[in-house]
């Protein structure tokens, strides 16, 4: 496992390292715009972990707490994206070539694009909360199945809390063990088809 998380990091490592060197042959000599461009690189991190995420996280935790249950995930997702959507949009909506230029970027007004965007995630988020089926949790007020508990069926009767428990020792219930079945004492048969009873008197 360990050998697969190396030759998993290794490109990772590659990538940075050449990141680095790209870097390196942009920024040496420094010179006044270096400044900035390392301003926005560590500036944006800094402003995402201190600043957006933690307002995403409260916000998210506000929603689960307040929306009924089949508008929770689907909002807190949208509102995940949306947050994601506008960090992406911000060098864009701050000045008119906050990026360098792309065929496609430059040649359209960024704030209606991110605002179609945003209306399709949210018009998603309310068609999936409409037609969402929220399956209620399971609960533990159901007697645990073991292996000693009878075969639940049809003609079962319902267990209730008066109804004494069944374990392997319990003798079968017959017909003339039921209550209010009179038994005849031991030792005694039951009179046969047939046979003469004796005289009165005798």
């Amino acid at each position: 496992m360990k050998a697969v998380r190396v030759l998993l990091a290794l490109p990772g490592l590659a990538a940075l390292a050449w990141g680095v060197v790209l870097f390196a042959e942009y920024a040496l000599p420094l010179r006044p715009d270096v400044y900035g461009t390392l301003s926005w690189l560590v500036g944006g991190p800094i402003v995402n972990d201190a600043v957006i995420a933690p307002l995403t996280a409260i916000l998210g935790i506000v929603l689960s707490r307040r929306l009924p249950p089949r508008w929770r995930t689907p909002v807190m997702a949208g509102t995940v994206i949306t947050a994601t959507l506008a960090i992406l949009a911000f060098p864009l909506l701050w000045r008119p070539y906050g990026t360098p230029p792309m065929p496609g970027l430059h040649d359209t007004n960024p704030t209606p694009g991110l605002a179609f965007t945003v209306a399709a995630v949210w018009l998603a988020v309310v068609l999936t909360a409409l037609t969402r089926r929220v399956v209620p949790p399971i609960t533990s007020d159901a007697p645990p199945i073991t292996r000693d508990s009878p075969p639940v069926t049809r003609d079962a009767p319902p267990i209730t809390p008066d109804t004494p428990p069944i374990t392997r020792d319990t003798p079968p219930v017959t017909p003339t063990d039921r209550p209010g079945t009179p038994t005849d004492p031991p030792g005694t048969q039951p009179d046969r088809p047939g046979t003469p009873a004796d005289p009165p008197g005798t």
